[in-house]
C-alpha cells in the first residue's frame, strides 16, 4: 500500500524542524465555530480518492499531476463520471475549485446540490492544469453537495480541488462597454477562488522542491498571494491584491495577514518581516526562510506593509489598523529603527533612506528586481515606497489620535520628496533618471523594471516635465524587448497609470492583462496567467479606485470620486462598494456627471466629487453652487463636497 501525503507529512514534520512560529491573539469563538467546517477528505487524491465513487474508465492514477503524486483521470469517451458526494454540517457559502487538464472538448465540471445542479464548468481543450471554479452555493446544514467530473472527447484528468467561503461583499459593474463588465465579474470570482476556508487542516512547507510540504497546520483566514504551487502567501503579492481582497470584503483575511508580516519582523531579524509565510498565519515558509540571518527580505515590502495597512484603515475604519499593539509597534519599527540599521552605505544628508546589502535577496535586497538587486544599496521602488509609509503613518497616527506625531511624519515624507527631486531626478529625457545607487554611491539610470515603475506610481517625483518624461520612458520600455516578462510585475502599470491620470493608457494595459489570462505562465507549473492570483485582485482593484477612482476615508466618514474614464467608454458605475460598515455605489457619466448612493442604513458620507480642470459651472441635484478648485498632484479640480445621508443620492454635474 501505498503511504497517503498525510502519512508522510505526518512522519516528515516528526523529523523536520518547523519553522519560528508567531504569536497570534485567537478572535472570540461563537456557537458557529464550534461546528465542523466542511472539507474534503482527499482533495488531492493522495489517499486513493477516498469518499469518490469511479465509473469503469475512471480512476486515480499516477502521472499528469498537479502536485503530489497522484490525480483524478477520466478516458476518453461520453458517459464516465467520477463523484464525490459531501452532507454539508452547517449553513454557508462557499467557491468550489479544482485544477483541470483536458485533452478535448466536451468534459464537464458540477456541483450539484440535494440532486439539482447548481453550476457546470463545460471543459475547453486544455491538456495543460488551469483552474475552475464555480461559485457562491448556498448549502443550509443537512444539505447533500456533489462534485463530479463527466468524460468528454478525449481524456479528463483533475487535482488540488479546495473549497472557499464565498466572498462577503458582492459589487457589481454596468456599464456602455461591456468589456470592463466581462472583465470585472471574472476577477472578482477568480479572486476570491484563492481564499482559504479557515479551519482547514492542509499542508505546509508545501513549494516546487517539497510537493508534500513538512507537516500540517491548521489554516487561518488567507488566501493566496504568489505561486500556487506553494503552501504561503508572500508579502510583495498580498501588499497589491489587499485593495482588491477589501473590496470583495476580504477584511478579516487582510487583518491576518498584515498582522502576522507585523509580528515577524523582530529585533532578531533587524525589522524586516519575513517573505511568505504558510496558510497557518504563524510559520514561515522554509523555501525562504532559513533562519534569522538567511531569509529572502527586500526592502520595499517592509515599507508597503505600512501603506497597505493605511489603506485598510481608510477603506474600513477598523480601529485595530491603529490601536493593535502588533501592528502599531512594526510601523514605528519599519519606518524608525528599520531605517537607522540598514542606512550605513551612502550618506543623503538631513534624510536617511533604508538600504539593501547588494548580496542578494537572502541578505536583503534594495528593490524588487532580484534580477537587478545584486549590487545595489538604494533603489527607485525601496525610497519611493518609504515615501509612502511615511504618508501612511501620518494616516494611522491622526487615526489613533496623535497629531503630533503625523505632522512629525507629513515633514519627513515631504523631506524626502524634497532629496529624491534634488538628488535622484533626472533632466527630463526619461532614460537620465537615477533610479538606483550601487553601494559604492554609484548613480544607476536606465530601465529597472520595478526600481523604475514605482517612482511615479508612489508619487515621488514632483508633477511635470521631468514625471511626464519618466512615464513616457517606462510606456515605451514596458512595450519593447526588456518590458517586465511576467504577468505579475506587468499588473502594477494600470496603478502607475492611473495615479497619473493616463486613463487611456492604463486602460489599455488592463485590457492586455486581462486578455492573457489564457496564456501559459511563464513558470509551466502555474497555469495560465489569469490564474496568478495577483492579476485578478488589481483587476477588481483598479476598476474602483482606478477607473472609478473611488478614494475612501472610513473613519471619518468621507469619500472622494475621480471619474477616469477612458476615450469611448460612456459611462462606468460600480453598486455595493464595501467602505466602512457599509457600501455606496457611484456612476461616472463620462468625466463631468458623477452621481453617488449612499446605500447604508444610517450615517452621512461627506463626498468630495472631484472632476479634472477648471470649470465655470458645477451643480448639485441640478442646484447651482459655488465653484471651487484645489490641485493635488500637479492637477487642478474643479469640486463640490455634498454630505450624502444613509440612503440617499446625490448627483454633482460641471458644465463649461
Amino acid at each position: 500500500m501505498k503511504p497517503s501525503r498525510l502519512m508522510l507529512l505526518t512522519a516528515v514534520a516528526l523529523l523536520a524542524p518547523m519553522a519560528p512560529a508567531l504569536s497570534a491573539t485567537a478572535a472570540p469563538r461563537t456557537a458557529a465555530d464550534t461546528l465542523p467546517q466542511l472539507a474534503l477528505p482527499d482533495p488531492g487524491f493522495e489517499n486513493g480518492g477516498t469518499g469518490w465513487t469511479f465509473d469503469p474508465g475512471t480512476g486515480v492514477g499516477a502521472g499528469n499531476v498537479h502536485s503530489g503524486s497522484r490525480f483524478l483521470y477520466l478516458d476518453a469517451g461520453a458517459g464516465r463520471t467520477a463523484r464525490q458526494t459531501l452532507v454539508a454540517p452547517r449553513d454557508g457559502g462557499y467557491d468550489f475549485s479544482a485544477w483541470v487538464a483536458s485533452a478535448g472538448t466536451g468534459g464537464t465540471y458540477t456541483i450539484r446540490r440535494n440532486g439539482e445542479t447548481v453550476g457546470t464548468v463545460e471543459l475547453p481543450q486544455r491538456p495543460t492544469y488551469a483552474r475552475y471554479t464555480i461559485s457562491r452555493v448556498e448549502l443550509k446544514a443537512g444539505d447533500r453537495l456533489e462534485i463530479a467530473f463527466g468524460s468528454g472527447s478525449a481524456w479528463v484528468n483533475a487535482d488540488d480541488l479546495m473549497i472557499s467561503p464565498a466572498a462577503p461583499a458582492d459589487p457589481k459593474v454596468t456599464s456602455s462597454d461591456p468589456e470592463v463588465v466581462a472583465m470585472f465579474d471574472w476577477a472578482k470570482t477568480k479572486a476570491n477562488s484563492w481564499v482559504q476556508l479557515p479551519g482547514t487542516v492542509g499542508p505546509v512547507n508545501v513549494d516546487e522542491y517539497h510537493t508534500g510540504g513538512t507537516g500540517t497546520g491548521t489554516y487561518e483566514p488567507t488566501y493566496w498571494a504568489g505561486y500556487a504551487n506553494r503552501s504561503a502567501y508572500y508579502s510583495r503579492d498580498m501588499t497589491h491584491q489587499l485593495d482588491g481582497a477589501h473590496l470583495i470584503g476580504l477584511d478579516t483575511e487582510n487583518e491576518t495577514m498584515l498582522r502576522s508580516y507585523a509580528a515577524s519582523a523582530t529585533a532578531e531579524h533587524k525589522y524586516f518581516p519575513v517573505w511568505s509565510l504558510n496558510f497557518d498565519a504563524k510559520t514561515y515558509l522554509s523555501i525562504d526562510y532559513h533562519n534569522p540571518d538567511d531569509f529572502v527580505r527586500e526592502v520595499p515590502a517592509t515599507f508597503e506593509l505600512v501603506e497597505k495597512a493605511a489603506e485598510a484603515y481608510l477603506w474600513t475604519g477598523d480601529r485595530r489598523y491603529v490601536d493593535d499593539p502588533v501592528l502599531w509597534a512594526f510601523y514605528r519599527h519599519a519606518t524608525e529603527d528599520f531605517i537607522d540599521l540598514h542606512n550605513s552605505a551612502k550618506p543623503n544628508g538631513k534624510v536617511k533612506v533604508a538600504e539593501g546589502t547588494g548580496n542578494g535577496i537572502f541578505a536583503g535586497a534594495a528593490s524588487y528586481n532580484e534580477q537587478d538587486g545584486d549590487g545595489l544599496a538604494e533603489a527607485g521602488d525601496g525610497i519611493a515606497s518609504q515615501y509612502q509609509a511615511y504618508l501612511a503613518m501620518a494616516v494611522l497616527a491622526r487615526g489613533k489620535g496623535d497629531t503630533t506625531l503625523a505632522k512629525k511624519y507629513d515633514r519627513r515624507a515631504a523631506d524626502l520628496k524634497a532629496y529624491f527631486n534634488d538628488e535622484w531626478s533626472g533632466t527630463g529625457s526619461g532614460a537620465d533618471m537615477v533610479r538606483a545607487y550601487t553601494l559604492s554611491g554609484t548613480p544607476v539610470t536606465g530601465w529597472g523594471k520595478e526600481n523604475s515603475v514605482f517612482i511615479p506610481m508612489k508619487q515621488i517625483i514632483d508633477p511635470g516635465p521631468r514625471n511626464d518624461a519618466y512615464l513616457d520612458y517606462i510606456a515605451a520600455q514596458e512595450l519593447g524587448p526588456e518590458g517586465s516578462p511576467n504577468i505579475e510585475s506587468t499588473t502594477y502599470l494600470p496603478d502607475m497609470f492611473f495615479r497619473n491620470n493616463r486613463n487611456d493608457t492604463a486602460w489599455t494595459w488592463m485590457k492586455k492583462i486581462y486578455g492573457q489570462r489564457e496564456a501559459q505562465h511563464i513558470n509551466a507549473s502555474q497555469g495560465p496567467n489569469g490564474d496568478y492570483p495577483e492579476v485578478s485582485f488589481t483587476l477588481v482593484s483598479q476598476t474602483v479606485e482606478g477607473l472609478m477612482g473611488i478614494a475612501p476615508d472610513a473613519a471619518n466618514h468621507r469619500v472622494t470620486t475621480q471619474s477616469r474614464l477612458p476615450s469611448g467608454m460612456n459611462w462606468l458605475r460600480t453598486a455595493d462598494v464595501p467602505i466602512g460598515t457599509g457600501t455606496i455605489s457611484v456612476r461616472h457619466d463620462g468625466t463631468t456627471k458623477t452621481t453617488l448612493t449612499n446605500n447604508s442604513r444610517h450615517g452621512a458620507y461627506q463626498w468630495e466629487a472631484r472632476f479634472p480642470g477648471v470649470h465655470k459651472r458645477i451643480t448639485v441635484n441640478g442646484v447651482p453652487q459655488r465653484a471651487h478648485t484645489k490641485t493635488v498632484n500637479g492637477v487642478t479640480y474643479t469640486y463640490a463636497t455634498p454630505t450624502v445621508r444613509a440612503g440617499a443620492t446625490a448627483v454633482v454635474q460641471v458644465t463649461g
